[in-house]
Formats: C-alpha cells, sequence, structure tokens
C-alpha cells in the first residue's frame, strides 16, 4: 500500500448516487481508502434524508458526512417513480453539490464520483480536481452500453425466445457480450425515448473523459469484459471488488438480531433458501402470491426479507420459513444453514451471494439485473434463471417456482452438487483477490498510488 508518513493531509470527496445500491460500495470504496492511507480523510456527501438512514452505520473516523438539501423524491418511495427519482439526481444534485466543494477548506485532490452522476465530470472539470468514476454495477454491462452506439436494432419481427439466444457479442467486435442477449436489449430499450435511457447516453459520453474508472468486480469473475474495458478506455482501469460489507471483510458473520441467529441455527446445514428482492423493487400482488404459494408448496425451509409486506408473506407462506422486514444479508448468506438465495440479482446481492459461495435462484426485473442472472446461471453455472419461466401474463408461476427451488436445493442431486462446487470455486477466487497479492489487492494499491502521485492528471477533460 502507499506510504502513510507524508506530512500533509490528504482529502478526497465521494459522491455516491442516492440510493442503497450505490452508497455501501462507495462507502466500502472510502473505508479502504482511509484503512490504506493514514494521512487521507474522506468527505462523502449525501442528503440529509440518507444522513438520517446512515445514522447507526458505523464510519472510520476521517470518513466524514457533508450534506445538501433534499432535492430528490424520497428514498422511501423512489420505486413508485423510478424514472422521476433518475430525472431529479441528474437535474437537481449537481448546483448544491457544487456549492459545497467550494466551501470545503481542505481542497479535495480528487473526487470520487458514481458514474451515474452526469454532472460530476464538469463539476471536477471546472475546479480543476480530477474524476474518478466507480461503476457498481456488472463491467460486462459497462462494456455493452459503452458501445450503446453499435447495437443492433431490435424489431418486432423476432419473438422473445429467438432474441433470447441471439448474443451481442454476434453483432459487435467486442469480446466479453456472450451474456448479453438481443432480449435484453429490447427491454432496456423499451425506455430509449425515456429519461433514463438519455442519461446512460450521456454517462458513456462522459467516462470517456475521466481521469480513471474503479469497478466492484474483480479480474477472476469478469476477465474477458474487464480486459476489454481496459484496452478500450483511454483512462486506467481498477477492478477492485468484490464489494462487500466490511463486517464480511473482518471475518464478522455474527447475526446479532436473536430472532433470526436462532432461527438459522436450528436449521440443518444448507437447508434454507434466503429470499429477497432488493431495497426498492415493488414486486405485483400478483407475483408475489405466485412466490409465496411456490415456496409452500417445495417443501423447503425458506428466510425471506419481505420489508413492510412481511405480516401478509407470512401468513401466505405458512410455518416452513420466517419472514421479517429486515436482516444482516451477508451475515445470513453466510449462516451455514443457507444453501440458495432467491434473488432479484443486484449487483451487490450477486457480490455478496459469490463472497458467501451460495448457488442462486435468479428473478432479474430490469436493466443489469438481466445480465447478472444470465451470468450466474449460464456462464458461472452457480444458479438458475427463472425468466424464461414466464407465462403470457409475464408471471413466473408457483409450479415453476417450487420446481426450480426444489432443483436448486437438491444438494443430492448431480446438478444441485456441481452448482455448490461452482460457487465454492467463486468464494475462493473473491476472497484471493482480496488478500494481499490478489488481483483487486494489487489494483486498488495501483490506484491509491497514482493517486497519492499524482497521476491522474485532469489534464483534457472537458467542462
Amino acid at each position: 500500500m502507499a506510504s502513510t508518513t507524508a506530512a500533509s493531509v490528504r482529502h478526497v470527496v465521494a459522491l455516491p448516487y442516492p440510493g442503497r445500491g450505490h452508497i455501501n460500495p462507495m462507502l466500502a470504496l472510502c473505508r479502504l481508502l482511509v484503512a490504506a492511507d493514514g494521512s487521507l480523510t474522506v468527505t462523502v456527501v449525501v442528503t440529509e434524508e440518507w444522513q438520517a438512514l446512515l445514522a447507526s452505520v458505523t464510519l472510520p473516523d476521517r470518513v466524514r458526512l457533508a450534506t445538501i438539501p433534499n432535492v430528490t423524491p424520497s428514498e422511501r418511495g423512489r420505486g413508485a417513480d423510478h424514472a422521476g427519482f433518475v430525472e431529479a439526481v441528474r437535474d437537481k444534485m449537481g448546483e448544491p453539490v457544487e456549492r459545497l466543494l467550494d466551501r470545503l477548506e481542505l481542497r479535495p485532490e480528487a473526487v470520487l464520483a458514481d458514474t451515474f452522476l452526469t454532472w460530476a465530470l464538469a463539476a471536477g472539470a471546472r475546479r480543476g480536481i480530477p474524476v474518478c468514476s466507480l461503476w457498481t454495477q456488472p463491467a460486462t454491462f459497462f462494456l455493452a452500453l459503452y458501445h450503446l452506439d453499435l447495437w443492433p436494432p431490435v424489431d418486432g419481427r423476432d419473438s422473445q425466445e429467438e432474441l433470447g439466444i441471439k448474443s451481442l457479442e454476434e453483432y459487435l467486435p467486442v469480446p466479453g457480450l456472450t451474456s448479453i442477449r438481443l432480449s435484453d436489449l429490447k427491454i432496456i430499450r423499451a425506455w430509449e425515448r425515456k429519461r433514463p435511457f438519455e442519461i446512460a447516453v450521456e454517462m458513456f459520453a462522459d467516462v470517456r473523459k475521466v481521469q480513471c474508472v474503479l469497478f466492484t468486480s474483480f479480474l477472476e469473475l469478469e476477465p474477458s469484459a474487464i480486459n476489454t474495458i481496459a484496452e478500450s478506455l483511454p483512462c486506467p482501469v481498477y477492478p477492485i471488488g468484490p464489494s462487500v460489507p466490511q463486517s464480511a471483510l473482518d471475518g464478522d458473520n455474527k447475526i446479532h438480531e436473536e430472532e433470526h441467529r436462532e432461527w438459522l441455527d436450528a436449521q440443518p446445514e444448507n437447508s434454507v433458501l434466503y429470499v429477497s428482492f432488493g431495497s426498492y423493487i415493488r414486486m405485483p400482488p400478483s407475483q408475489l402470491q405466485e412466490i409465496a404459494m411456490g415456496l409452500r408448496d417445495s417443501g423447503v425451509r425458506f428466510f425471506w426479507v419481505a420489508r413492510d409486506k412481511a405480516a401478509d408473506v407470512q401468513q401466505m407462506c405458512g410455518d416452513r420459513g420466517l419472514v421479517v422486514p429486515w436482516c444482516e444479508q451477508q451475515k445470513v448468506l453466510c449462516h451455514p444453514s443457507v444453501g440458495g438465495f432467491l434473488s432479484h440479482c443486484g449487483w451487490n446481492s450477486v457480490l455478496e451471494a459469490v463472497y458467501a459461495g451460495v448457488p442462486l435462484l435468479a428473478f432479474p426485473r430490469t436493466w443489469d439485473q438481466l445480465v447478472n442472472a444470465r451470468m450466474a446461471a449460464d456462464e458461472w453455472k452457480v444458479g438458475i434463471d427463472l425468466r424464461g419461466q414466464k407465462r403470457e401474463d409475464g408471471t413466473v408461476g408457483r409450479a415453476a417456482i417450487s420446481a426450480a427451488v426444489g432443483k436448486l436445493m437438491d444438494s443430492d442431486s448431480g446438478v444441485g452438487q456441481e452448482m455448490r462446487r461452482r460457487a465454492a470455486g467463486l468464494r475462493e477466487d473473491s476472497r484471493c483477490a482480496i488478500q494481499e497479492g490478489g488481483s483487486s489487492h494489487r489494483s486498488f494499491t495501483g490506484f491509491l498510488q497514482d493517486l497519492v502521485d499524482g497521476k491522474l492528471d485532469v489534464t483534457g477533460t472537458s467542462q
């Protein structure tokens, strides 16, 4: 790691996107930075609402929060109007952040900005501050969006099933896109005339001008995509993942909630299916009922985080499992009784499953989740993708869910054993990557050294 003996204090400003799946990996990066460099302080800029939401989170002394007003819709309701939330972040956050930057007593040596904050590049450029972009989704999806202008047309002539077997790599001379299907492009392009898609276009015009890009993935998980990105971008690329909670890195897997711990402790090894669909995605009531009935019919033990629907879900599912509003996800995944994860396949959840060595039952809804699910099922072969089981009404029925749960959780079958073997291999790869001498450890050390040495030059950045 970089030397910590420098006399002057170094300062970095972190600008996370205001969402749980973005703030957590940004805070993980900030913890790594101050742990590795004793003369570095980090100011993390969040809304006043997010300052309150993070009140219970323990941060290192040299990671400090600074606030801007609540210029975006509340985190609690953003799933109801995701497009409106994305637009508010794009149009309303930049100005108060720039005012805060100008009030700071200590000039930052760099800005760490979530790639989705399209205004951050210009804010740094106007002040001559290097901007380092943090991508909190898979490198494979980054690579696909980077070549957005080369996507083939997806019209109505081919069925969704036909599009689902056609890889984007067949149409672009770019290695690393085998897990992207034309059916994914069709779903993403349904947003084409909407603000979020326009922002994605802006994002990948700007990312060509930043001083570096950091990835929460790791080389062994996405080697082809990461290597192709490194060859394509005009700036350095640093894969530093897997980005997982600090407690996991510290080896602290004790579950503090007594009810959760005691229930899991009473279950046989690898017998419990953990169920969670993320922090803001809302499952349609008809689909939620099919999942509950499918779990009940499977006879498999389950631990389900259902947030404000916990009481209703428990009533639907019966007493075979435990339904709770919240839990310490990484710790639950690492519990010996947990043998599978029914997930929407948000990237942080996928990384946590990989780190825990738990196979996935994928229930993706949109955006990068589609790609994440296919990588898990088809490329890494550590899961089952339920998307192909959809009926004409767009839902996955209880019978299909029950069968898939049984297949995933059957540790005696050849399929189940092979998924667990591969999941254990990825777990080992993920832990080796962040150990001293591992690929992500070397990459992070290189990033920190380049930052300290002033090699991340702002010259050439456009406003």
